[in-house]
């Protein structure tokens, strides 16, 4: 019975992958066949004639679809997927950021590899340009510092410059962090981030909609953008000029009704022009601190319970007591990085927190997170 059930759910993404590879078929199509149909292998097995009637399908995207045979592309595919444990999300996995899916060209498929909620309750874009200044890093960590309170997710992508110091700034507050990828994940780029994204996968993640081997071609990134923009609550603008590709992913976050806020800068810095463009135009709210961020996108200050003395009164033994040192220096502990630090075997690791959960001093978390209780 496992392995059926594991045959049939790769039958299912391969179907769900050569959706994407069709010729003609882009995301809105997929998304509309697939809403019509109820899944991809149904889309492949209708007829031309069944498909030609689909609304904005007609008969040439329909032979499209009935002429694909590249299903050895989407095989290889699912054998990268299972040597680096990607997270295949179609857009009827449960797990498929909702937000996302509100977008009306959202892609149907994406890859995911981390370990951070992409459903998270509060979502925010962190953007900007790829040579800031002292001002825009300054801004970028102080902003992504004042609003751990409210634990949002950070999203950005992986760029130089403002993309990555909302990335590294996130984890320095042990918040959760995603970058959208303009690739596949068979690399990085820039190559420079790849020891970020690598850090990034234990604290977060890297997403994209590309297949492994897609490299960073020049039309991908404003695909990469949208999702930048539709995939939170809220777009966060510091430093641009007043052409480029975040002035884009603010085009576009205001067409999906997405709230977007820019940092005003001083007029005569060009890497603050397109800030205060969106400012001048109505089409960014001014952005000061985080405390404006969160009134303006109604979050409520979190209760912050009293911790108890429990464990005052608990004898933990070596082991036990090393792994409760260790949370206690960071709100989320992944599973790697508790073996790292405490150099213990993974069975010592794992028996630790066993007696650790069961006397109800630390809680185990989706994505193998720990946490103090």
């Amino acid at each position: 019975m496992i392995a059926a059930s594991q045959t049939n759910k790769n039958n299912d993404l391969l179907y769900q992958i050569a959706l994407t590879l069709v010729p003609n078929i882009g995301p809105v199509q997929a998304k509309v066949l697939t809403e019509h149909f109820g899944d991809a292998a149904s889309i492949f097995k209708a007829s031309i004639k069944q498909l030609s009637a689909v609304e904005n399908i007609g008969e040439i995207k329909a032979r499209s679809i009935k002429n694909f045979n590249d299903f050895a592309a989407a095989e290889t595919e699912i054998d990268f997927i299972e040597k680096y444990n990607i997270q295949p999300l179609f857009m009827t996995n449960g797990n498929y950021p909702k937000r996302l899916l509100n977008s009306y060209d959202a892609p149907v498929l994406l890859y995911y590899r981390g370990n951070a909620d992409l459903n998270a309750q509060r979502i925010i874009s962190i953007i900007g340009t790829r040579s800031n200044t002292e001002y825009g890093k300054i801004i970028s960590e102080k902003l992504v510092t004042d609003l751990k309170a409210f634990s949002p997710l950070i999203i950005s992508g992986l760029a130089f410059g403002i993309d990555a110091i909302a990335h590294k700034a996130a984890m320095q507050n042990n918040l959760g962090t995603v970058a959208v990828l303009a690739h596949g994940l068979q690399t990085i780029y820039p190559a420079q981030h790849k020891s970020l994204a690598k850090e990034m996968t234990l604290h977060g993640g890297v997403l994209t909609e590309f297949t492994s081997s897609t490299k960073p071609d020049k039309h991908n990134f404003p695909r990469r953008n949208r999702i930048v923009a539709a995939i939170a609550d809220a777009t966060i603008v510091i430093e641009t000029a007043i052409r480029g590709g975040s002035m884009i992913t603010a085009e576009l976050a205001n067409s999906y009704n997405r709230d977007v806020f820019a940092v005003p800068g001083r007029i005569t810095d060009t890497k603050s022009a397109g800030c205060n463009y969106l400012i001048q135009n109505n089409k960014a709210i001014l952005l000061t601190d985080a405390k404006q961020l969160a009134e303006e996108l109604g979050w409520q200050m979190p209760v912050v319970k009293k911790k108890t003395q429990r464990e005052l009164f608990i004898q933990l033994t070596d082991d036990e007591q090393t792994i409760v040192d260790i949370l206690k220096e960071k709100d989320n502990v992944h599973i790697d990085e508790l073996y790292l630090q405490s150099g213990l075997s993974s069975s010592a690791v794992a028996a630790a927190i066993l007696n650790l959960e069961l006397q109800n001093i630390v809680l185990s978390l989706p994505g193998k997170i720990y946490k103090l209780s």
